[in-house]
């Protein structure tokens, strides 16, 4: 049953007071491991954003492009900005 449940849950039928706490600690640390766990966040995040933009660019290849050449032009105007801010 255990292993049907997520790190994050504590089981119920526990009532030992010492397994209850421990299963407690345990669950709250899977918890703080997942929040705080930024590389696989932002993993997982950019294969969402990766999956939706190849969506978009099967259903909707002009749209895509446009998203392409747009952010394209504010990548090359941040470094343009940031070049002619360290030049002066």
């Amino acid at each position: 049953m255990s292993s049907e449940l997520p790190d994050t849950v504590v089981p119920s039928g526990i009532s030992d007071p010492v397994q209850l706490a421990r299963a407690e600690l345990k669950a709250a640390l899977a918890a703080i491991e997942i929040k705080a766990n930024y590389p696989r966040r932002i993993k997982e995040a950019s294969g969402r954003i990766a999956a939706k933009a190849r969506t978009i660019a099967e259903k909707k290849p002009v749209v895509a492009l446009t998203g392409i050449v747009v952010g394209s032009a504010a990548v090359g105007s941040a470094v343009w900005g940031i070049a002619r801010a360290i030049s002066r």
